[in-house]
Order: structure tokens, then C-alpha cells, then sequence
């Protein structure tokens, strides 16, 4: 279920979940999902035990994931806030995030309404840089960070961020998915920008996984 407003499960949901369901997870895991929306990943790794602390800046979507964990019976500590204030002190073995990545005209991430879900900045890294940058204090040594974000973001500018902040990264998946609505509306701004060709119609979807050494 989600609340209105909630960005709700799909595409690089269900890519990023694939990645999850490929890391080894258990009662000694102590699991991290920046932007948890419904609470969809955050609860497939408390569902293989993991002890998952899950975060979000949307009260509707901190109480939507609050509410689907009561449903399935499963323990999650979702938490209001910023990623970065809100983890303070604390370090995981994992750390899964579905950032806001789409291109917007707005040079400022939206403070409030459901757009602070995807618009994230004149080039799509208004949170994924945040999240690269901060990495090292959020990550025990062997942890795991897995992201998914746009092609349009630049894959090899986060794997440049990561390496040099002291992780091994890579991509380890690729999909391309239908443009949605939110792209759909800004063609002509992505096509003057140079992130989006004439008439494209398919957007890549990547995985970055990496690991703090």
C-alpha cells in the first residue's frame, strides 16, 4: 500500500531488488535504505532478517512504510529526516538507495509535494553526490552500498566519486525502461541540455555496487 503522494514500486524498484536479493543477509546485518518510500526494499531485507533502519524525508512515505511493516509482520525502524543527520554515529553492513536522480529545471531539490521523489537538480546528482560523498561514514569496513540511478546521471561519475572516497565500484546491472510521465514532460529542456536524444524514448537504468575496503 502506499499513502498519495508515495513513490510507488517500479522499474528500478524491482532492478535494485534483484541486486539485493543477491547479497548474502542475516541477524548479524545491520541494513540501511536512504529514501525508502514504501518500505518495498527495507522489508525484503528485514524479511531475510537483516536489522534494517529505513529513512526517508516524506512523512506520508515514513508512514506508508511504517504501516506495511505492521501489515507483514515484520520489524523496521523507519525514521523522518535527512539520510545524513539522521544516521549520525552509525555505521551498516548494508546501505540501499533509490535517490531522486531525474533532471530538473529547478537548480534546488523540491522542499516538499511527491517531486522531491525523483527531481534532484539540473543534472540528476543532487542526492547521488550527497550519498558518494558520504559513503565512507555510513559503510562498516567490507560493507556494501547499492544504488540505482538513470544512465542520464552518468554512471562513470559515481563510480569515479566512489573509488576515490576509498570504495571498489562497478556496475553490475543494466535495464532500460520506458520514459515515464516526468520525462516525457521535459523533453525539450532534456534535449537542450544535451541529456536526452531527439525523439528517445527508453531510458538505461543502472546498478552501482560498491563495497568499503
Amino acid at each position: 500500500m502506499a499513502l498519495p503522494g508515495v513513490y510507488q514500486p517500479q522499474g528500478d524498484t524491482f532492478l535494485l531488488a534483484e541486486a539485493l536479493a543477491q547479497e548474502e543477509l542475516g541477524p548479524r546485518t545491520d541494513a540501511l535504505e536512504i529514501g525508502t518510500g514504501t518500505g518495498a526494499l527495507a522489508l525484503r531485507a528485514a524479511g531475510r532478517g537483516a536489522r534494517v533502519t529505513a529513512v526517508d524525508v516524506s512523512w506520508p512515505a515514513v508512514v506508508t512504510a511504517r504501516l506495511n511493516a505492521l501489515r507483514r509482520r515484520l520489524p523496521l525502524r523507519v525514521l523522518h529526516g535527512d539520510f545524513a543527520a539522521r544516521t549520525e554515529g552509525r555505521r551498516f553492513d548494508l546501505v540501499v538507495a533509490n535517490p531522486p536522480y531525474v533532471p530538473a529545471p529547478a537548480v534546488r531539490l523540491p522542499s516538499h509535494g511527491p517531486e522531491r521523489a525523483w527531481d534532484a537538480g539540473l543534472d540528476g546528482r543532487g542526492v547521488i553526490d550527497r550519498i558518494c560523498a558520504r559513503a565512507p561514514v555510513l559503510l562498516r569496513p567490507g560493507g556494501v552500498l547499492l544504488m540505482v540511478h538513470s544512465g542520464m546521471c552518468g554512471a562513470e561519475e559515481t563510480l569515479d566519486r566512489l573509488t576515490r572516497v576509498g570504495l571498489a565500484a562497478e556496475v553490475t546491472a543494466r535495464a532500460s525502461v520506458p520514459w515515464g510521465p516526468v520525462l516525457r514532460s521535459r523533453r525539450a529542456w532534456l534535449e537542450q541540455q544535451g541529456l536526452a536524444a531527439e525523439a528517445e524514448e527508453w531510458e538505461e537504468l543502472v546498478i552501482i555496487r560498491a563495497q568499503y575496503l
